[in-house]
C-alpha cells in the first residue's frame, strides 16, 4: 500500500514538550532536525498534517491566538525550506468533555483525511504517546512511535500496545527510514 499522508502529533514530535504546556511562541521550540525532516517529506511528495490535543487552551493557559501564532511559527520555519504544513487540526477540549476530536478518538484524523482527500489507510501517524498510537490504530493508519517527548516513557510502559508499531528515535529518523524504504 502506498502511504501518501504523514500525520504528526505536535508536542514531543515536532517541538519540545512540557508538563506545564507549551503556551506561546517563545516556549514553542522545534526538536533538532524536525523542521528539515518535514521539509524532506514535503519535497518527496508527501502530504503532511498535524493533529494535536491542546487542552491548555480550555484550561485558560493560552488563547486561540497564541495557538495560531505557534502554528504560524512552524510554517515560517518551514517556509525557509520552501514548504508548509498541508493541514493543522487541534482539539481544545478537556479529557472529561468526551468530544470526538480528542485523541485517541478519531475525529481529528478523520477530519484531516476528509480535508486532504486521502484515506487513513494511506497514512502514517507519528506520535509520542499511547493516545497517538491508539488513534492511529482506531482509524487504520500506520502508527509510528518516536522516542522524543513522552515517547521513551510510552515505549517503556506500553509493551502490548506498541508490539506491532514502528519505533524511531525521532521524526528525522522516521523520515530517513521512510525515504530509504521508498527508494
Amino acid at each position: 500500500m502506498q502511504h501518501t499522508l504523514i500525520i504528526l502529533d505536535r508536542d514531543g514530535v515536532i517541538n519540545h514538550d512540557s508538563n506545564a504546556y507549551i503556551k506561546n511562541i517563545t516556549e514553542w521550540q522545534p526538536i533538532s532536525g524536525s523542521i528539515s525532516a518535514i521539509a524532506r517529506l514535503k519535497n518527496a511528495g508527501y502530504k503532511v498534517a498535524v493533529a494535536t490535543n491542546q487542552a491548555g487552551m480550555k484550561r485558560g493557559l493560552f488563547s486561540e491566538e497564541d495557538l495560531h501564532a505557534m502554528h504560524d511559527k512552524l510554517n515560517i520555519l518551514l517556509a525557509a525550506h520552501g514548504v508548509s504544513i498541508d493541514c493543522i487540526r487541534y482539539c481544545p477540549h478537556l479529557p472529561e468533555d468526551n468530544c470526538n476530536c480528542r485523541k485517541p478518538k478519531p475525529g481529528l484524523l478523520q477530519d484531516i483525511s476528509q480535508t486532504l482527500s486521502v484515506p487513513l489507510a494511506n497514512a502514517y501517524f507519528v506520535g509520542d504517546s499511547a493516545k497517538d498510537i491508539q488513534a492511529a490504530k482506531v482509524v487504520g493508519a500506520c502508527p509510528v512511535l518516536v522516542r522524543t517527548g513522552n515517547g521513551l516513557k510510552t515505549f517503556e510502559e506500553n509493551s502490548e500496545l506498541i508490539k506491532d508499531v514502528l519505533i524511531c528515535d525521532d521524526l528525522n529518523s522516521f523520515v530517513n527510514f521512510l525515504l530509504k524504504e521508498n527508494q
